[in-house]
């Protein structure tokens, strides 16, 4: 498999697959595909599999598009403004934000990450379900706004704006602490807890959270005036 990604603030995958690989993406995610490709559509894994994929943001099928010959070529597009990012889970694992999972390998596979504490799950800003990428090959994810990548050492700790994280190796803790002060509280802007990060392990924070995107651009949508 090879590719590379185009553009910038909308930007797509290009993956190029040999006579017999094979990739599957989210329902929706392919821009355009050449001829020579043979596309289906399966639930993949069954009820259970379906079931998982919903509760981490994704759709219920899978569409898998397979190399009728050499140079057979897709295309999959972002669904928001953002980059895309490959990660090589053959080695490690990784923990992402839902409704990352873009597209992959056939052999990667897409399951669901529990948070066992509650004070994450509650104020982490990824609620109590993430997404785990395991299995072999390349993976590729949605991530919101630029993306930073940090490599922490062990033991070494960054706090950051709750919804920030992307994505994490799997090695990589998380945890959630409130901010100290009162100043800070009522007019940092920033809330009562930061989600904290620790090594050793990468991590992939994003600048602009969908849902602080979302926020945004609701100031700026019509609101209908009440009849008196």
């Amino acid at each position: 498999m090879e590719y590379r990604i185009i553009g910038t603030t909308m930007p797509l995958i290009e993956i190029t697959l040999e006579k017999g690989e094979t990739v599957k993406s989210q329902a929706g995610a392919m821009k355009w595909m050449t001829n020579n490709l043979l596309m289906e559509t399966s639930i993949s894994g069954g009820v259970i599999g379906a079931v998982k994929r919903k509760m981490v943001g994704e759709g219920i099928f899978f569409n898998f598009f397979t190399g009728k010959e050499n140079g057979s070529t897709v295309a999959f597009g972002h669904t928001y403004p953002g980059m895309i990012i490959p990660l090589d889970v053959t080695a490690k694992s990784y923990i992402c934000q839902q409704r990352a999972f873009l597209c992959a390998a056939e052999s990667v596979k897409l399951d669901i990450a529990l948070h066992k504490k509650l004070r994450v799950g509650f104020f982490g800003g990824e609620g109590f379900i993430m997404q785990r990428l395991t299995g072999k090959g390349i993976a590729f994810l949605e991530i919101d706004g630029e993306c930073v990548e940090i490599n922490l050492q062990k033991g070494e700790s960054i706090k950051v704006e709750t919804g920030a994280v992307g994505a994490i190796e799997d090695s990589v803790q998380m945890s959630i602490a409130m901010v100290r002060g009162l100043g800070n509280i009522f007019f940092g802007g920033e809330g009562l807890f930061l989600t904290t990060l620790t090594g050793p392990g990468r991590v992939w924070l994003q600048t602009m959270p969908i849902q602080n995107m979302a926020i945004e651009l609701s100031k700026y949508l019509y609101k209908p005036q009440r009849r008196r």
